[in-house]
């Protein structure tokens, strides 16, 4: 446990310090703001995507913003995660990205979460899930051209009615 709590931090402080692919995407085909009120988080996604409708594909990918450490770390590694991949396979990896982060996916069970399981743990750190899931949640908006999202409320992915 000690050793992944180390990677966690590892990760963490890598990305946030050397974000890839940080920066907006000058045209974009897709984009969306995602605001966290309770910490102050607030990112922009935008990507390019191409291919026919069968198969659209994510050309590039940037995100820019002021956010902490565990949110522009998990953005960094969302947009290495799913550059190149196809739309559907993207948002797959949202919603298991979504389930990791909240404690509804059995990590001992096959994933394909790869390097993202480093953020398993942000299920039993209450406050920083809104933190990691924030960019997944924002990159779901611009699939879907919904400009703007939050974490507040009903807008919030972990609301429940």
């Amino acid at each position: 446990m000690a050793d992944l709590k180390a990677l966690y931090q590892e990760v963490i402080l890598d990305h946030n310090k050397k974000p890839r692919n940080y920066g907006k995407l000058s045209p974009s085909t897709h984009h969306a703001e995602g605001h966290n009120p309770l910490c102050g988080d607030h990112i922009s996604v935008t990507l390019n995507l191409s291919g026919n409708l069968a198969d659209v594909k994510i050309e590039a990918i940037g995100f820019e913003g002021e956010a902490c450490a565990v949110c522009k770390s998990s953005a960094s590694m969302m947009t290495v995660a799913v550059k190149g991949k196809t739309r559907d396979e993207a948002e797959t990896l949202t919603q298991d990205f979504l389930a990791m982060a909240t404690g509804k996916m059995d990590m001992n069970a096959p994933n394909n979460m790869g390097r993202l399981a480093v953020f398993a743990g942000v299920k039993d750190l209450p406050t920083r899930v809104k933190c990691a899931i924030l960019p997944w949640h924002t990159l779901h908006a611009a699939f879907n051209s919904v400009l703007e999202v939050s974490t507040e409320a009903d807008a919030d992915p972990m609301h429940t009615s």
